[in-house]
């Protein structure tokens, strides 16, 4: 028994010291390669907000409420365009000896949509009971998966030619991939423009203006390579 453990013992060192003395795989190349392009932004994101100051905080959410119910059902029945509640906030402002003067409330609501007339129109239209506070733009979903598809197949190209020629530089013929990750990044997250809210009392009814610009979309492409003879 003793004899048969000294010869497994001995067997697994030799193993493990042949392992040790395998050389690394040679001939391996890491490279990437990535495209980008701009893209015009065709979502646009309005916050619109009301604010209230008064003696009672009952009073100030009531009418906020009221408001905000009345601009998110006016927004839902414009065609093209997504309407949700956002920030609801009430909190007291306090003269110089730490006590309560007033309260004061803000509520808003925030515009999605691909049609930049409608709510361009529609902002407009609510200006008398909610003002525009900011303005962001982003790509849709399809947009971005369209431009990343084609960025993609430029991406992968570049990669080969990249590792083509490189392997040619290198005295190899040609190579095979050993592995390889496509990334994509940007167009994702809403790009916000602070919107200088102004008095709407002399413009109520007139569209606001909203005009998008354009978002990076990058694919990229990182792998590694054997070269070959």
């Amino acid at each position: 028994m003793k004899k048969l453990l000294a010869a497994s013992l001995l067997s697994t060192t030799a193993a493990m010291a042949a392992a040790q003395t395998v050389a690394p795989p040679s001939g391996i190349l890491s490279l990437s390669a990535q495209d980008a392009t701009e893209v015009p932004t065709d979502v646009v994101h309005l916050t619109l907000a009301a604010e209230q100051e008064g003696p009672e905080p009952t009073a100030i959410s009531n009418a906020l409420s009221s408001r905000t119910q009345a601009v998110l059902a006016q927004a839902k029945r414009t065609s093209g365009v997504e309407a949700q509640s956002g920030g609801f906030t009430i909190h007291p402002n306090t003269d110089r000896n730490g006590r309560i003067s007033t309260w004061r409330g803000r509520s808003e609501v925030i515009l999605k949509s691909k049609d930049f007339a409608a709510v361009s129109k529609l902002a407009g239209e609510l200006a008398s009971q909610m003002q525009v506070q900011n303005i962001a733009f982003s790509l849709s979903r399809e947009t971005r998966l369209a431009a990343e598809q084609k960025l993609a197949d430029q991406a992968v190209a570049a990669f080969r030619d990249k590792a083509q020629a490189t392997t040619k530089l290198f005295g190899y013929s040609g190579y095979t991939i050993r592995e390889v990750s496509l990334n994509e990044s940007g167009g994702v997250m809403p790009m916000p423009r602070m919107y200088a809210a102004k008095a709407m009392s002399d413009s109520a009814g007139a569209p606001i203006p909203v005009e998008g610009g354009k978002s990076q979309v990058t694919v990229s492409v990182n792998g590694s390579v054997q070269m070959v003879k």
